[in-house]
């Protein structure tokens, strides 16, 4: 993992989370792929974790898949980031999906720092952020059609909940590229920034500063949106505030806010 993707630790349980693979703008190849993978595990176990930021070193975010990497006697049945793609390796999604539905599954907030370019599954792993910041200029597109290929890299479960169903249609048919700023007029960006990673990683302070049991209830709240029954989530929003309320953590927010104080929360 180490030459494909870094992670540092930053004050107040914040992963600085970094595409490293510079050279070639991050395009995935197998061992990107299993570094993704692998940072995702290691952010899953790790203690004291409150956000990731996700970002791309060098001229891009992730120029998608590497072509180089595609070999023309493969199975048709296998993927590219291995195993096969109809097989769920990775509980719900097989290897490729698990690259960006993975951000979506790890219990605390991801927050994307995107500028250059974001294609095809670049665009994917960055709608598997909680909240995804762009400069204006990146170029972004669902390119999988140019090659005659379907976007199958947990995109299409991701954009549902972010752009609407025409919107995402004629990106998918088209694979026409549009600007940050577009981007964010279309669903598929939070906010536009000329420093998409000095934002995100003000925005990671904030989210760091609230009750990390109520941050992590509020992800699981938000991630059945899209197909949990209203009965479901009404229940959920129970179930979920039972958990926090009159806890150490939810009175310590009460009390750092009474005195103006930062909070001081425990795991």
């Amino acid at each position: 993992m180490k030459d494909r993707i870094s992670i540092t630790m930053l004050e107040g349980g914040i992963a600085d989370v970094r595409l490293i693979r510079a050279d070639k703008m991050n395009a995935l190849d197998a061992v990107m792929w299993a570094a993704l993978a692998e940072a995702i595990d290691r952010l899953r176990e790790t203690e004291g974790l409150r956000v990731v930021v996700l970002s791309g070193e060098g001229r891009a975010f992730c120029a998608g898949l590497d072509l180089s990497s595609l070999s023309a006697d493969r199975d048709p049945g296998a993927s590219s980031a291995g195993g096969t793609l109809s097989d769920r390796t990775r509980g719900v999604s097989n290897n490729a999906q698990y690259a960006a539905w993975g951000w979506r599954e790890l219990p605390v907030p991801v927050i994307a720092a995107v500028h250059g370019v974001a294609f095809g599954a670049g665009s994917q792993i960055m709608a598997a952020a909680d909240i995804r910041i762009v400069h204006p200029d990146t170029r972004i597109a669902i390119m999988e059609m140019r090659w005659g290929l379907v976007p199958d890299v947990a995109g299409m479960a991701l954009w549902r909940t972010q752009v609407a169903d025409d919107v995402l249609r004629e990106m998918i048919y088209t694979n026409r590229e549009f600007t940050g700023s577009e981007a964010k007029l279309l669903g598929f960006a939070t906010h536009v920034s000329d420093d998409p990673l000095a934002k995100a990683l003000e925005l990671a302070a904030v989210i760091a500063d609230r009750n990390p049991h109520a941050i992590r209830g509020a992800k699981r709240l938000c991630n059945m949106l899209a197909d949990a029954s209203d009965a479901e989530i009404l229940q959920a929003e129970s179930d979920e505030q039972v958990k926090v309320i009159r806890t150490p953590n939810q009175i310590e927010a009460v009390m750092a806010g009474m005195e103006k104080r930062r909070p001081k929360f425990v795991d």
